[in-house]
This record gives structure tokens, sequence and C-alpha cells, in this order.
């Protein structure tokens, strides 16, 4: 659990099973992918408040690397450095798996992710066992930028 300077009353930890539907709800609400959220439980963060789930980040662990996926924050509470604690936890939660290298599409949120480290690659170099996710098979458009940060 990690209470942030910005906003003490919001909580980063780990998701537990009843997060599952407020992060379907808000992931819908952000017309993001919701195919396969549930078995990412393992690895997925939550910002969280008074009222409940506020945000969400989870990772796709794979042989090659990992997927950043489902990074989303409430709309009430955007602008208040939530979508960059959820994607610090995320990538330590990738250091913890001893992952070399997190790779993420979006279609909105290319200027976002620079600020990690990220930077925009082709399709073709990302290595085949990532490109497995449904994320790069159906959710995601062809027009997605694609984005690598090297952790080691």
């Amino acid at each position: 659990m990690h209470r942030g300077p910005d906003d003490p009353s919001v909580v980063i930890e780990a998701a537990t099973p009843r997060d599952l539907a407020a992060v379907r709800r808000l992931l819908e609400r952000h017309q993001l992918p919701l195919e396969g959220v549930d078995e990412r439980l393992p690895t997925m963060i939550v910002a969280r408040d008074d009222a409940g789930v506020v945000g969400s980040a989870a990772l796709e662990l794979y042989a090659d690397g990992a997927l950043l996926r489902s990074v989303a924050v409430s709309p009430a509470r955007q602008g208040q450095g939530l979508g960059h604690r959820l994607t610090e936890a995320a990538l330590r939660v990738a250091r913890e798996h001893r992952i070399d290298t997190v790779f993420l599409l979006t279609t909105t949120a290319e200027r976002f992710f620079p600020k990690f480290g990220f930077e925009p690659i082709t399709r073709t170099d990302v290595p085949a066992s990532v490109r497995t996710s449904v994320e790069f098979r159906s959710s995601c458009p062809a027009s997605a930028v694609v984005m690598r940060k090297r952790l080691s």
C-alpha cells in the first residue's frame, strides 16, 4: 500500500477480486479493452479512495517482457498525478517479476508515457511472445502507437 504526497486520501495497492467490477467499469468508460482483464488480477494495481476504485493499471507477463495495459483514472480524479503513480507502481511490479522490458499500445497517451522512459517502436520490434497478447492480436487498432521501456 502506498499513499502519495499529492493526495494522501488515495491509496495505490494490489487489486483484489472485489475490485474487478469497478476496474471493468472504469475501462469501459475510457473505451479500453476488457478482454483478459480478470486474468491480470495478480499483476493489477488500483488507486482507491474512500468511494472506491478511482484508477487502475495492469501487466501481462510474457517470456520476453511485459505489456502494460489498463492504465486508467476516473475523470473526477484526473490531473492529480494518479496516472503517474499507477504507472510507477506497475513498473515496480515488473521489476519484482524480473522483467527487463515493458511494452504498451496506446491510441491516446503517446505523450504521457515518455515521462517514464517509454519510446515509440514498431510492432515488429516487439517480441513474438508479447505479440500473442489479445491487445496485439485484436483489441488495439493497427494505428495504435507501440512503445517500449527497458528496465535493465
